[in-house]
């Protein structure tokens, strides 16, 4: 853990609630205006231990641990007779900033409890203890620490402790305010923790003579990177309701950009002298194209004529829908310059699409030849490294969520891949489809090492048998007389459940697969797709799901890669089962519903699954996958609505604040 001389910054927050009724979470995607990607784990603790992070890290409870209900949020951890948690080791592992925040309400006042202590040892160790209000980091005879006002117990309270290293600060926020401030001499927190031997306890002290927390604890999160102050009052004002967390589409810029006054030339603007107006022409229902770089003078040479402009941006086409003349005024940042554009709008068509130049080739097509010395030149040396270390992987990894979905026992020695493709994480399967492309595509570059080729052949044949397998499974019986669900579209909800979930834990997950619909092929159960057509949101817990069409794009990628460099019939035909079942779904719902859920933010990202049916039409001359391509269509993107009035193909800009990964594949 690289701690030393780094910006650290740790986070607590504790903010009074006095209000009974607090607003619901919209989900982890910009949770409390932080991005998801940002968030180590978060224990909800609402009758589990669970991480509801996409970093699955599980806490333990101890035997008396115990669940109440509780009238601010419905039920809680509560910590009494000596229960604690622990976290798991490696938590903190590879940390160069450090926050956490926690919801805790007191129970009793007794003096020396412990709210958490991480660290090496009880010499070694941070703690806080919200009975005398104390922030500790020790080091051995050194310590640091902080104070802030000792909370009272029966209130649920939420506490900001933000230790900034290296601008030597600690400070502490109550209730949304700066309560203390103070400034620290020079602090080495790898001395406290590391990735070798950390303990992490919540409720209990790494010294023997403190006593256990006697409290209730409620949604205790860890972040990767240090908060800021606007962070920490976006806590306190959604948890209280007086805002509301939702993913951003187009609203105020990021508070941790520089800043500049727009009155205040800068650069080159400092010498500007004069900036030209000018003419565009569009047609009706067509916004203008106007030039970022517009004609200006200069009182002294400085290597360029332009200057660049900022144009307004029109959320829709309104001001050119009759033929006309209207204005449009810019701004030059920083100075008093304000060009006009005048726009004519006339009758007539849009510009046509432009027309294809450009070919793709085979990568049989291209070789990596050694220079005139005879050399290997850098790009063979580092497809070699990729090569080589590809060669080496072992399938069954990749294809160990997929087994474990269908319920199939695992080859002996098989082991997850982890990280992204864990039990729980529900994004398993995604990098099985980057594996099929790039043995796929291993394949296809090596006819120069034969051994090497036949390596990725056996690889290829082995991946694509076991999932054509597991597909030809789904939607059919398990015996003569076994009831099934072979319809796409009449999938039920899991064994004992009631409603859709994303629980795929060793004890939750379905395997049903008889019930999932002929074709159905995925490393996880059908329900997060059929979740998404129900309006749920990205997220770590069992009511959300993520990205199930983006993971199923790399999966069908693979699969038609597979198809295109080798010509595996099965590979061809799991990649159809699928895209049938996909089709059968999609199909049968409004417009509406799929303009929803192309937008929903992460859990509708899709990738480019449009594209791989498109190409699986391509090859296959079947009408139904080219119209499950068109499904994908981003109407309010590219069309403004679904009436397709305005958007992107009518220089609309609609993507302005969007999640970039999600709307340009």
């Amino acid at each position: 853990m690289k701690f030393s001389r780094i910006f650290y910054v740790f986070l607590l927050s504790v903010l009074s609630l006095n209000s009974t009724t607090l607003v619901a979470q919209n989900g982890d995607q910009m949770l409390d205006g932080i991005g998801e990607t940002a968030l180590i784990a978060r224990y909800i603790f609402d009758g589990n231990a669970k991480d509801w992070s996409r970093n699955n890290l599980h806490a333990t409870l101890s035997e008396n641990a115990e669940f109440t209900s509780d009238s601010t949020f419905n039920k809680v951890l509560s910590l009494t007779d000596a229960a604690f948690v622990q976290l798991p080791q490696t938590t903190l592992n590879s940390m160069e900033s450090l926050s956490i925040s926690t919801w805790i309400q007191l129970d009793q006042n007794t003096e020396n409890q412990t709210l958490f202590d991480f660290g090496k040892d009880a010499a070694r160790h941070f703690y806080v203890n919200p009975v005398s209000g104390n922030v500790v980091l020790k080091s051995n005879a050194n310590a640091l620490t902080g104070t802030f006002t000792k909370l009272n117990s029966g209130t649920w309270a939420h506490l900001a402790v933000i230790i900034d290293v290296t601008a030597q600060r600690l400070e502490i926020y109550l209730n949304g305010a700066l309560a203390s401030q103070k400034t620290l001499s020079a602090l080495d927190l790898n001395t406290i923790i590391n990735t070798e031997n950390n303990t992490l306890y919540l409720g209990k002290s790494l010294a023997a003579s403190v006593a256990n927390l006697q409290a209730k604890l409620h949604d205790f999160r860890i972040y990767r990177i240090p908060l800021s102050q606007n962070q920490v009052k976006n806590i306190y004002a959604i948890a209280t309701g007086k805002e509301e967390s939702v993913v951003n589409e187009r609203h105020e810029p990021e508070d941790n950009l520089p800043q500049f006054a727009d009155d205040v030339p800068q650069l080159y603007n400092n010498y500007l002298t004069g900036v030209s107006d000018l003419t565009v022409e569009t047609v009706v229902g067509q916004l203008p194209r106007l030039p970022r770089f517009v004609d200006a003078t200069y009182k002294i040479p400085v290597n360029t004529t332009k200057v660049r402009v900022i144009w307004p941006a029109p959320t829709d086409n309104s001001s050119v829908l009759q033929p006309g003349t209207y204005e449009i005024t810019g701004q030059v940042l920083g100075t008093s310059f304000q060009p006009k554009a005048t726009v004519v709008v006339k009758k007539g068509n849009a510009q046509e699409t432009p027309q294809r130049t450009l070919e793709a080739f085979a990568l049989n097509e291209v070789s990596l030849d050694a220079n005139r010395l005879g050399q290997k030149s850098k790009f063979i040396e580092n497809r070699d490294k990729f090569i080589t270390t590809l060669a080496g992987t072992n399938p069954d990894s990749f294809l160990y969520m997929f087994r474990n979905a269908f319920g199939q026992p695992q080859p002996e020695g098989a082991t997850p891949l982890g990280v992204w493709d864990t039990q729980e994480t529900k994004l398993r399967g995604h990098a099985t489809g980057h594996y099929l492309t790039a043995i796929a595509q291993a394949y296809a570059s090596t006819s120069y090492d034969k051994t090497l080729q036949h390596n990725f052949e056996a690889k290829m044949n082995y991946m694509v048998n076991t999932l054509y397998d597991l597909s030809q499974r789904s939607g059919k019986p398990t015996t003569a007389s076994a009831t099934f669900v072979s319809d796409p579209t009449a999938v039920p909800t899991g064994p004992n459940k009631e409603i859709y979930s994303s629980d795929l834990s060793e004890a939750g997950i379905r395997t049903d697969y008889w019930n999932w619909g002929e074709g159905y092929i995925s490393a996880y159960p059908p329900d997060q797709f059929i979740m998404l057509e129900h309006g749920a949101k990205y997220g770590g817990q069992e009511t959300q799901v993520w990205a199930p069409y983006y993971t199923l794009h790399k999966i069908l990628a693979g699969l038609l890669d597979v198809y295109e460099v080798s010509g595996n019939e099965k590979a061809l035909h799991t990649a159809e089962g699928m895209a049938s079942w996909v089709y059968a779904r999609l199909s049968q719902l409004p417009t509406e519903t799929l303009i929803t859920m192309w937008n929903t933010y992460i859990a509708g990202e899709f990738g480019g699954i449009n594209e791989s049916l498109a190409h699986l039409y391509r090859i296959t001359e079947n009408e139904n996958y080219l119209k499950a391509a068109q499904l994908f269509d981003n109407i309010k993107v590219f069309y403004g609505d679904a009436a397709h009035n305005h958007g992107l193909a009518k220089n609309v800009d609609t993507y302005r604040g969007l999640h970039a990964n999600q709307h340009i594949p």
